[in-house]
């Protein structure tokens, strides 16, 4: 009998590159499906919540397709992968779009780095955070498994998650400041890179993923 890894469709997100790299990682017992029916996000045993995009269109998507309590039912229960809008929108709320309320798994804020108190940091980077670089892994943990500390994955983001508990930081990125580009908790991994556009390391994480069982 197979298990299911669910790619959750809300609209939004580079889906078929992140089903694609997945399907390439897979075990034989496993499947990959992209849906956005609440009962099938229910019944798998693995989520993966992408996204890009806008913070505010995001959680209006979420709202309008009724997926925001399954998913964060699921971020409660079994293996979660957030990854780039997926781990933003964790946080209890974003800068973004002059403030705008998430879906509040963990305390803490989503930051603009074209943020005014951070202009002499950031004054000879370019906005947004586009291209590879390096991660400071700050945890021990079962998707770090044969990733070397200080690996490059692949960026493109505007903003970066403020976490109130640091217990949550699981690495960390220098972009003019030092900022926060993995989360995890319990059975919830989230990063700001894309793991399925970071060739190798990033096939790596995910194959990780797929063999994690939600408990470090």
């Amino acid at each position: 009998m197979s298990s299911t890894i669910a790619v959750v469709d809300y609209g939004m997100g580079n889906l078929r590159s992140v089903s694609k790299a997945l399907e390439h990682v897979v075990s034989a017992d496993q499947r990959v499906i992209v849906t956005s029916d609440a009962a099938v996000i229910a019944d798998a045993e693995r989520i993966v919540f992408p996204g890009q995009g806008a913070a505010r269109d995001c959680m209006k998507h979420l709202k309008e397709m009724q997926l925001e309590e399954v998913v964060l039912r699921a971020a409660n229960e079994k293996p979660f992968l957030g990854i780039c809008m997926g781990m933003q929108v964790l946080m209890a709320h974003s800068e973004e779009n002059q403030g705008i309320k998430c879906m509040g798994l963990y305390a803490g804020e989503v930051r603009a780095f074209a943020d005014e108190a951070l202009a002499s940091q950031m004054q000879s980077l370019k906005i947004p955070h586009m291209g590879w670089n390096k991660v400071s892994q700050k945890q021990t943990h079962p998707l770090w498994h044969d990733i070397h500390d200080g690996s490059r994955f692949y960026f493109v983001h505007s903003y970066y998650v403020d976490p109130a508990d640091e217990a949550l930081v699981a690495g960390t990125t220098d972009y003019g400041i030092d900022f926060v580009s993995v989360i995890a908790r319990d059975n919830v991994f989230a990063a700001q890179f894309h793991p399925e556009k970071s060739a190798h390391d990033g096939l790596q994480l995910l194959n990780n993923f797929c063999r994690w069982n939600g408990r470090l």
